[in-house]
């Protein structure tokens, strides 16, 4: 069992185990869930999913950008999780790829914000915000490779793509908050 540097940081983890979860979970149950809600007429709200999912990221990003050491952080991420569990019921639907969109910018968040939590007790983490990507990544090409044994699925480089552009965005984001944030701050003490 690795050892926390916190409390918080044990709690992140946590998140983003349910994270990872939730999108092996949907990997089966994709094309099953898009055929009921083709036969039920609602395939239709997949647009508005798609959009307060979205939402959902804009609003963890600021969060975590622009957030005071509070906890108040961790209640974007229970929005973001709130995320995927809508989206992974219209994952496998038209335009699966933007699932992965909101997917794996959450797991890249929370990752993120473990690996931040991990470096502010004094633990070495090189680079957190590459190492988020670079784990976020591999995720989703375990996600992909899951697929690859499902009969109703197919392995694709293309989402994995998408799962790597997803963590880049977010976690990209989040830092140029944080660093906007930052050289304001450092403008306004000189001032």
């Amino acid at each position: 069992m690795p050892e926390f540097s916190s409390n918080r940081e044990r709690r992140l983890w946590l998140w983003a185990l349910a994270v990872v979860v939730a999108i092996y979970a949907t990997a089966d149950l994709a094309r099953t869930l898009a055929d009921a809600l083709r036969e039920s007429g609602l395939l239709e709200l997949t647009p508005t999913m798609f959009s307060a999912g979205m939402l959902l990221i804009g609003i963890m990003i600021l969060v975590q950008g622009l957030r005071e050491r509070s906890r108040g952080v961790e209640v974007g991420f229970a929005l973001g999780v709130a995320a995927i569990a809508v989206l992974g019921f219209a994952r496998g639907i038209a335009a699966a790829e933007r699932s992965h969109l909101i997917e794996y910018a959450v797991l890249a968040l929370i990752i993120h914000e473990a690996l931040v939590e991990r470096t502010a007790h004094g633990r070495r983490v090189p680079v957190p915000a590459v190492l988020a990507i670079a784990l976020t990544t591999a995720v989703g090409v375990v996600d992909e490779c899951i697929q690859f044994f499902l009969p109703s699925r197919t392995f694709d480089l293309f989402d994995i793509g998408f799962d790597l552009l997803a963590s880049v965005l977010a976690v990209g984001s989040s830092v140029s908050i944080r660093w906007v944030r930052r050289l304001i701050g450092r403008w306004r003490h000189r001032t």
